[in-house]
């Protein structure tokens, strides 16, 4: 391990997600892990700390949960296509068998789990959206079936929100008052019969959280009624709403509850720096549960009333931490080599408004080749956590921006829905102010840039390829679409709900605007060299949206580089990421 570059140490440098448990066995954990090499289910008894693998799913496994009766929990995806079905198996991974029977294939739509062991599970196929329950040892019965999207709880990550401790309750996100970007919250009760409606209309409404507490029938969820996202409490008896007025700039977005219903944890983000805060409700101070180095991923509150966060920084991979600072969860392996620090980068949008990136330099003195790395999403943001790809790009000499361009959560609901009825113009248009910026502070050497970014990035890449051609020395698309209408056909109906949302139309019944955003538009101006690696069975930006992009780059004369590999959206295989960032290494370094 020593012998290899400190980049691919870092890529290989095994890591765990955050832990599911029951609150009844709370010793007993559920996590992902890619220390087999791919990420896949794991169990870990702390009292013995005995340590098993749950799972060996070839594509991998992203997502694990606890079920009441302590059986672990996953998604099983035989291809990549993200279509499957949900899977059980005891903590050493024997018994698996699924977790409901009688079930069609499709794409998951979150999952909650009842106390006593009722499940509410969401599916979608082809045809609509569908909402069941499953009650203890029973058949499932359908809540809910829709043409337009529904879920049940929290959709990422899943296993809460959904169904009630006692089980008389599920919330469902629907968008049949708006789209897929707005959701509005409808309880049921077990037999389907509606119990209460929250709709604000032009503004999304996200489930967190039932409470903990026995009888206590009050469902925590995000509201994006004011200019930040905030905890909003709303009681099924009473039909009474709350949303916090917290007074701290930024967002507070709720994680969950404490044992007793008192508080909820949240984090707080503010300008790219996360805080866990403890939120009491109808009060405006918020009290600090953790100040964050780096990245906050994910938190909860433990049964003994301590604060778990997966946490990670440049030079730290992330691992579970209490918030008395001891560690709980890693991966083990040996420390990783340390990476450059970020420091965060203000320039402004063709708009006026102020954009943030957060910016990597090497040693010594600029300008440097830059490349622009752009964040997919488009609703995420860097944060300065682990990421091997940006350090192995310094290593290689690069200085690394990344803008956290309109269209990114962490700057208000306002910044985060400048898309919606605008899509891929903003981002473009901040990823070359940013790119003006660094030149003119001295960071960038304007003749040596390149361009970079997967999945919604990649679209970018593909994009400015065209619209910008001169800019650009060599372009890295990955898992992207290079024609979007083209992929919007082809893409699972998730995918096709967000592209009506964001346009407003599909390309049927806005084709100029359409066609203004579309790469294939611009392929007769791509002049830079282009390096491809998209996924066989991705879902998102299928092949059929980057095949004829690329075929028309080759068939102008343009250098394109192609790789694809067997599996969908992201690869979960260390080896393979490896693979791919050589890859990218070696085409940036002929020609840029």
């Amino acid at each position: 391990m020593v012998d290899l570059p400190a980049w691919q140490r870092r890529f290989t440098a095994p890591q765990v997600g955050f832990p599911a448990w029951n609150d009844s066995a709370p010793d007993h954990l559920a996590f992902v892990s890619n220390e087999s090499g791919i990420w896949q289910a794991w169990s870990v008894d702390l009292a013995s700390g005995q340590r098993r693998r749950v799972t060996d799913e070839s594509v991998g496994v992203e997502e694990v949960l606890v079920a009441p009766d302590g059986r672990i929990v996953w998604w099983q995806d035989d291809v990549g296509d993200e279509t499957g079905r949900w899977m059980s198996a005891t903590p050493d991974g024997s018994d698996a068998q699924p977790l409901v029977n009688d079930l069609p294939t499709g794409w998951r739509q979150g999952i909650s789990f009842a106390a006593k062991g009722a499940i509410a599970l969401g599916i979608s196929t082809q045809e609509d959206y569908r909402a069941y329950v499953i009650p203890p040892g029973g058949a499932p019965s359908l809540l809910r079936s829709s043409p337009a999207p529904i879920g049940v709880g929290r959709l990422e990550p899943a296993g809460v929100g959904g169904i009630s401790a006692d089980g008389t309750l599920i919330c469902l996100g629907h968008s049949e008052h708006g789209d897929i970007i707005h959701k509005a919250l409808r309880v049921v009760d077990a037999s389907g019969e509606t119990v209460g409606e929250q709709v604000d209309v032009g503004s999304n409404l996200d489930p967190v959280a039932w409470s903990p507490v026995p009888g206590d029938r009050r469902l925590l969820f995000t509201s994006e009624r004011g200019p930040f996202q905030r905890p909003a409490l709303w009681d099924l008896d009473t039909g009474d709403r709350r949303d916090a007025d917290v007074d701290l700039p930024g967002a507070v977005i709720p994680l969950g509850w404490w044992a007793d219903g008192s508080s909820i944890l949240a984090r707080h983000e503010f300008e790219g720096t996360d805080q866990l805060v403890r939120v009491v409700p109808d009060s405006r101070v918020a009290a600090l549960v953790w100040e964050a180095d780096g990245e906050i991923r994910d938190a909860a509150v433990r049964p003994d009333g301590s604060v778990w966060l997966l946490n990670s920084d440049p030079s730290r991979v992330p691992s579970v931490i209490s918030d008395d600072g001891r560690p709980v969860l890693a991966a083990g392996g040996d420390p990783v080599p340390p990476g450059r620090p970020r420091f965060p980068f203000w320039f402004e949008a063709p708009n006026g408004q102020r954009v943030q990136a957060f910016v990597v330099t090497p040693a010594g003195e600029g300008p440097w080749p830059t490349v622009m790395s752009v964040h997919g999403g488009p609703e995420w943001h860097e944060r300065g956590g682990f990421d091997p790809e940006t350090d192995a790009f310094v290593d290689a000499g690069y200085a690394v921006a990344i803008p956290n361009y309109r269209g990114s959560t962490g700057y208000g609901v306002a910044f985060q829905h400048a898309l919606v009825g605008n899509p891929w113009l903003p981002e473009s248009e901040d990823v070359i102010a940013c790119l003006d910026a660094l030149i003119a502070d001295g960071i960038t050497d304007p003749d040596r840039v390149a361009f970079a970014g997967w999945s919604w990035g990649g679209c970018l890449a593909c994009l400015n390829a065209g619209l910008h051609p001169e800019r650009w020395k060599a372009v890295f698309a990955g898992i992207p679409s290079g024609d979007l209408v083209a992929a919007h056909h082809a893409c699972m109906p998730e995918l096709r709900a967000y592209d009506l949302a964001l346009y407003g139309g599909g390309p049927e019944e806005l084709p100029e605007m359409w066609a203004e955003r579309n790469p294939m538009t611009y392929v007769d101006r791509v002049r830079a060299p282009t390096l491809v690696i998209a996924g066989d069975n991705d879902p998102r930006c299928p092949p059929e949206g980057i095949v004829p992009w690329v075929e028309a780059l080759r068939a102008r004369g343009i250098t394109i580089e192609t790789r694809f590999y067997a599996a969908g959206h992201h690869s979960n295989a260390t080896a393979q990421q490896v693979q791919h960032m050589q890859l990218i290494l070696d085409f940036f370094a002929r020609y840029v």
